[in-house]
């Protein structure tokens, strides 16, 4: 059974610390052994937790600003750190696919930049797809573009400098050089 990481538009931290956030997945999908003895002693940030948290917060690009704040709740982080916490939530359970719903449209310039970095790293390991009404981001950081116009149609599946240099759709032409859309 293949894994699925999803990143929502806006985001969407538990109310949990930053670190529950992260073991929340592997721990339901019991991927996440908190051990006997922890349990017997009320812990369950084990060492196998709290490598899987920094492993995952690393890949997120949020490790050095939260590293000393684990415990602390996910919801006092900014709107950027709380879609890359979405992110290292996601990629805790080992997915082999991330979708991600507009994962910048709710950010400002410069934590769009982050999340963006962010996918371009990612998509090294990982097969990222991402839904954008944003042109230019699509150009920006995708490999393969499908453009999906009135009514959910697909009207153009090509590598993306093939789309945005010479499509074959005029529809896409037009949409693509805001001619409609």
């Amino acid at each position: 059974r293949k894994r699925i990481g999803m990143v929502f538009q806006a985001p969407n931290p538990f109310p949990k610390s930053i670190k529950e956030n992260i073991s929340y997945g592997p721990r339901k999908h019991g991927d996440l052994d908190t051990g006997l003895l922890a349990r017997l002693f009320g812990r369950d940030d084990t060492e196998e937790e709290l490598e899987l948290v920094e492993r995952a917060l690393r890949q997120a690009a949020l490790w050095d600003e939260v590293k000393d704040r684990l415990d602390d709740n996910a919801l006092g982080l900014s709107g950027g750190q709380q879609q890359r916490l979405c992110i290292a939530r996601a990629l805790a359970v080992d997915p082999e696919v991330i979708l991600m719903d507009e994962p910048a449209s709710a950010l400002d310039p410069i934590a769009t930049s982050k999340i963006e970095d962010l996918v371009d790293e990612l998509s090294e390991d990982y097969t990222v797809v991402i839904v954008t009404h944003n042109m230019q981001q699509a150009a920006r950081i995708s490999d393969q573009t499908a453009v999906f116009l009135t009514g959910g149609e697909l009207v153009e599946y090509d590598d993306t400098d093939k789309i945005f240099e010479n499509p074959e759709s005029q529809r896409v032409e037009d949409y693509i050089t805001g001619k409609f859309g």
